[in-house]
């Protein structure tokens, strides 16, 4: 039988059209095989690639992740070879070796494999993305738990070479616990010291999880050796303190902002990863609707005023921040930030980072900005009254500023402004739009399925004037690690501020007066957006009901 090409068996699945072929085969890097160049650009999933693969070449597909993995074989194959080709060794049968590969075609590794262990190698394929983890659960925390186990006795006190030499197991769990959080795309990693126990758990798409807990004698070596990676103070243990970490890990520059804070039990630690691929996405990217999309970059278009972002923490309002950055951003620009703290670098972009300490507040740092001649102001946050004073006055004499506010809604966020002492002209005058915005989870697309809405989604959506007749569902499954979602999509209000609204701000109208008006001008709020994509089947309709209210 002759072998097809992987294009065009993919073309025949229909799982791609000829223009995003064609257009892969253009941006394809010179080494990279053409299945890694689909899945980067976002037109096929891996499930849909091993699913072709398996057909093309008749080599089983298997589910590593749920696999009982033999620790034995482990001894067999090198963590240095499992790591460089993507091979993990599963069960040995005589003188056969069943390895999971992610290239089952690659004949070198075959034969690296077969020289390293003398036996004969059947292969299965497996996602990239699970074999990653799962080398990095077996081969590194597994090799870092057992040695640390030996090494350290419960009496053990604390020893300055544990913490500091790199070779030490401490060290290497460390290493690992946060290699391991990011294989799994964890966005913060928590240290939760118990009564007998260290609970470590990830937190990924916004959802918290158990990962492991350590032994309760481990606790004050590892928080030691993560403050010691952050420059804290070893030493003082009952006050809260912040630090950053910047390093590399599996070879992806890391940026991790580091919390500490004394409980009963000891210090808890809160790691947030900041992963700098994902963020710098362009507007684009963020997930609005055309229809908010065009409002959004109306809104950016203007020259002078103050664009607000609002939401609770972790619903992405930074990204969007610095996606709107990113659209401005160019050389005859001159675009300064105060933020706390600067969460990502922007080339191109003066940041200045908040520092209480010594005085340094976002009042402060606005103020000395604005003797800078800047034409774009970011702020990070507008925590008080002077701050927001200042905002306005920068908008007012011909900025644009952006900047973010905790409120609920978009309506929510000029009440807020009035509540801080502002005076209605001045908010009326300033604002030329607010977003609010919230995260949900996005359906895994390996293993989603279309079902029937129950009665009561039908419900929702006949009250928001939708009608629905088919969602989507998650089964559950390896690359989602069974939860049937994978990755996060926003939703969002986009209210600009035209003039019946600064009329209705000047005259002090109350927050359900001006969110009838503005739903009866057609603004379609977060639930609306959010039910929109359930139709689209991004996402389902308990995410959007976690995140938004029904009115």
């Amino acid at each position: 039988m002759s072998r097809k090409r992987l294009g065009d068996l993919l073309l025949e699945a229909g799982l791609i059209t000829n223009e995003q072929l064609n257009q892969t085969l253009k941006n394809k890097l010179p080494d990279e095989k053409l299945g890694d160049a689909l899945l980067r650009e976002g037109f096929i999933t891996e499930q849909q690639l091993i699913e072709v693969l398996e057909f093309q070449l008749g080599i089983p597909h298997i589910n590593i992740y749920q696999y009982p993995i033999d620790q034995d074989v482990l001894q067999l194959i090198p963590k240095e070879l499992a790591k460089r080709h993507y091979v993990m060794p599963i069960r040995k049968d005589k003188n056969k070796l069943f390895v999971a590969m992610a290239d089952p075609m690659d004949y070198f590794a075959i034969e690296e494999l077969r020289m390293a262990t003398g036996c004969h190698i059947e292969p299965a394929i497996a996602t990239k993305d699970e074999l990653y983890r799962t080398i990095t659960k077996y081969y590194d925390l597994q090799e870092s738990m057992e040695e640390i186990m030996s090494d350290l006795s419960p009496k053990d006190s604390m020893d300055e070479a544990k913490v500091t030499d790199e070779d030490s197991p401490v060290v290497r769990l460390v290493n690992q616990i946060i290699a391991n959080g990011l294989a799994q795309r964890a966005s913060d990693i928590h240290f939760d010291p118990q009564e007998t126990d260290v609970k470590v758990r990830y937190r990924v798409d916004g959802i918290l999880r158990l990962e492991r807990s350590l032994p309760k004698h481990m606790q004050n070596v590892i928080i030691a050796r993560i403050k010691i990676m952050a420059n804290l103070n070893i030493t003082e243990n009952r006050l809260p303190q912040d630090g950053r970490i910047k390093t590399t890990i599996n070879f992806k520059p890391v940026d991790i902002r580091v919390a500490t804070l004394p409980t009963i039990f000891g210090e808890k630690v809160v790691m947030r990863i900041l992963d700098l691929s994902n963020v710098l996405n362009s507007v684009e990217k963020i997930g609005f609707t055309d229809e908010n999309l065009e409002k959004f970059i109306t809104m950016l278009n203007q020259p002078n005023g103050i664009i607000l972002i609002t939401g609770p923490t972790g619903s992405g309002k930074s990204s969007t921040l610095y996606a709107a950055l990113n659209q401005l951003n160019s050389e005859d620009i001159n675009i300064i930030t105060v933020e706390d703290p600067v969460e990502y670098q922007i080339e191109g972009v003066n940041q200045i980072q908040v520092n209480e300490d010594i005085g340094l507040t976002f009042a402060n740092g606005l103020r000395s900005i604005l003797r800078q001649d800047p034409d774009i102001i970011m702020i990070g946050e507008i925590r008080d009254t002077e701050t927001a004073q200042i905002a306005i006055r920068a908008s007012l004499t011909g900025h644009l500023v952006l900047s973010t506010l905790h409120t609920n809604s978009a309506v929510a966020a000029l009440t807020r402004l009035i509540d801080m002492g502002i005076e209605p002209y001045l908010i009326s005058s300033s604002i030329i739009g607010i977003v609010a915005q919230r995260l949900v989870r996005r359906v895994c697309r390996d293993c989603r399925e279309i079902v029937r809405p129950t009665e009561r989604e039908k419900e929702i959506f006949a009250n928001r004037g939708l009608e629905i007749e088919t969602v989507a569902k998650g089964k559950g499954c390896p690359s989602c690690n069974m939860t049937g979602y994978r990755g996060r999509l926003a939703i969002q209000e986009v209210l600009p501020i035209d003039a019946e609204i600064r009329e209705l701000i000047m005259n002090n109208t109350s927050t359900s007066y001006l969110q009838n008006f503005v739903r009866e001008k057609g603004l379609k709020f977060l639930i609306d957006d959010g039910l929109l994509k359930v139709k689209e089947g991004l996402t389902t309709t308990e995410e959007i009901l976690r995140v938004a209210v029904l009115e």
